[in-house]
């Protein structure tokens, strides 16, 4: 088996659909095997999976909410690839991005784990692709706006580049390193877990790499970052980061770090009951919808006028070989049965969208970054 693809999931059904034909898509002549673990969603996601996917997806039903370690360790356990693969739910893949990958890690034997050139939502390059180890002068940079070393901005965006630490978005492994660190650490929820394993990983005397192969990343489509149980959980990860890799340093050191972090922390809380108060008291911005530009098939663009009219959608249709011109706060969604994900990326990246969505023909589905129509 050359790879095991792990993906934890928590009510995102829709886009954690979109995410496995990716990977499907990807890894078609891999012998590769692609683990679900559901936190304990409770939605329909392990039905809806198992209807869509059978066999060929193995499910993990959780009871209860294990976090992002637990639940990537339950299918690592199980996992018997040469490679494994942790996956956000929201993301998807380009067709050739997993050879790329596996190719480079192959040879490449002191590589332990690699990351990739990651997209945001807006089809713009995410900084979060390459990142440095956090220590106490990085950290404090980055949280006084300074963020060009933690972000290595100095390495090429097309060639691959050795890295600190990689993202848990897109975060391929191998299987021998992986088990000799020990997996993930159970001690982080969600967040810093990703940046502890990267650590753990160079400390071993493997390397880490960004190789420029292409996928995009949502961005925490299943988290609530408005509620004060993230602002616990994220701040409390970078806590648990500190004391665990730098409690040795002098006060002197460690004293301003943990204030820092603290005074975020404090900020966040804040401009959240802020936000809550201006709501409370009719305070609410306008809210703009989006146009939408269809791109795809004839077919495809019949079932989405039909789709427009049904939710009064603002759009517009456009014919594959079309240009679509750049304009703000417009969605352009793209014909899954026309385009590949990796053609998705790149006509984006062309067409200067400010979001990117996809239709499926065979669901009827519309995924975009905000919300999922049907």
């Amino acid at each position: 088996m050359k790879l095991s693809v792990v993906i934890v999931s928590y009510r995102v059904p829709f886009y954690l659909e979109q995410c496995i034909m990716s990977v499907q898509r990807a890894t078609k002549d891999l012998a590769c095997e692609i683990f679900v673990v559901d936190n304990h969603s409770q939605d329909g996601t392990i039905d809806y999976l198992t209807e869509r996917f059978g066999p060929s997806v193995i499910l993990i039903d959780s009871n209860h909410n294990l976090g992002f370690a637990r639940a990537n360790n339950m299918a690592i356990r199980q996992a018997r690839g040469e490679y494994v693969l942790l996956l956000n739910p929201d993301t998807f893949v380009a067709e050739d991005a997993l050879h790329q990958v596996l190719s480079f890690m192959d040879a490449h034997p002191k590589a332990g784990a690699a990351g990739v050139r990651m997209h945001n939502a807006d089809g713009t390059l995410a900084r979060e692709s390459r990142r440095a180890l956090p220590t106490p002068f990085v950290s404090l940079m980055k949280m006084l706006g300074l963020s060009r070393r933690y972000y290595m901005s100095h390495l090429s965006w097309d060639e691959p580049g050795r890295i600190e630490v990689m993202s848990g978005a897109f975060c391929l492994l191998r299987k021998e390193v992986l088990d000799r660190v020990g997996g993930l650490d159970e001690d982080f929820f969600m967040y810093g877990e990703d940046i502890d394993l990267s650590y753990r990983i160079r400390k071993t005397g493997y390397e880490n790499w960004y190789v420029p192969a292409d996928i995009v990343h949502y961005k925490g489509e299943s988290t609530q970052k408005s509620s004060f149980r993230y602002v616990h959980v994220f701040y409390e990860a970078m806590l648990i980061f500190f004391r665990k890799h730098y409690s040795h340093l002098s006060l002197f050191v460690t004293l301003p770090i943990k204030g820092a972090i603290y005074f975020r922390a404090l900020l966040a809380l804040l401009s959240m009951q802020y936000q809550r108060l201006r709501k409370s008291m009719g305070f609410v911005s306008a809210h703009h919808a989006p146009r939408y530009v269809f791109v795809g098939s004839e077919q495809m663009l019949a079932a989405c006028r039909a789709l427009a009219l049904r939710k009064a959608l603002q759009a517009t249709f456009v014919s594959p070989g079309d240009t679509v011109a750049p304009a703000a706060r417009q969605c352009v969604v793209y014909d899954l049965n026309t385009f590949s994900f990796a053609d998705i990326i790149r006509r984006a990246a062309a067409d200067g969208v400010s979001r990117i969505g996809t239709y499926n023909p065979e669901t009827a589905i519309l995924i975009t970054p905000n919300e999922i129509i049907r």
